[in-house]
């Protein structure tokens, strides 16, 4: 007999986005992968485009990430 589960999991607008430190850096490392030099403006992107929508959770979830990837950029710079 198969068991199948009745929950499921499913995305909510009101839902709580806030980002764990882990998982700012792994956006932040997913974005620097496909985007390289331009992944800080692609989150900035997202910032502002979640802002302008009124979803202030999601713009600060991407300022961090985009503030992560410069803060990444630099440690670069200085181990160079």
């Amino acid at each position: 007999m198969m068991h199948t589960s009745t929950h499921t999991l499913s995305w909510h607008p009101d839902a709580d986005v806030t980002p764990n430190p882990r998982e700012v850096e792994a956006m932040a490392e997913v974005l620097e992968g496909r985007h390289g030099i331009h992944a800080s403006d692609v989150a900035e992107f997202f910032s502002t485009h979640h802002s302008l929508s009124g979803d202030a959770g999601r713009c600060w979830a991407w300022a961090g990430v985009a503030e992560a990837i410069k803060k990444r950029g630099l440690l670069r710079q200085q181990k160079s």
